[in-house]
């Protein structure tokens, strides 16, 4: 079984119930603080062209979201995206797994098992 890697923060309780499930399931992973560890621009980049969500869906709409100014039309492509968290890391939507060529967001968390199991 190939790892899996899981963008994480452990504030998050889907996050936290995410890599939960990769420990029951005994899936080998490596565990990516994103906060502590954030992505550059091109590894945003580079995540973007393997994740199966629209790019848009990678960036968390909360108050921080709303605190920058930032709109819907801020994040449509996929270059918008990775200038916004490579500038805004905490906007990106946790947790995220990458396992080779494919990468989710674990929401809902049933995405998570079924990402595991095939």
């Amino acid at each position: 079984m190939a790892e899996v890697t899981i963008y994480h923060n452990p504030r998050c309780s889907t996050s936290r119930g995410a890599l939960g499930t990769l420990d029951e399931a005994g899936v080998p992973h490596q565990v990516v603080q994103y906060l502590k560890e954030p992505l550059d621009r091109a590894g945003v980049v580079g995540l973007l062209s393997i994740l199966e969500d629209a790019p848009g869906a990678l960036v968390r709409r909360d108050p921080r979201f709303k605190e920058l100014g930032l709109t819907a039309s801020d994040v449509e492509t996929a270059e918008q995206v990775a200038d916004v968290l490579a500038e805004h890391p905490e906007l990106m939507q946790r947790p995220v797994l990458v396992r080779g060529d494919r990468a989710i967001i674990g929401r809902p968390a049933a995405r998570v098992q079924a990402f595991i199991a095939g």
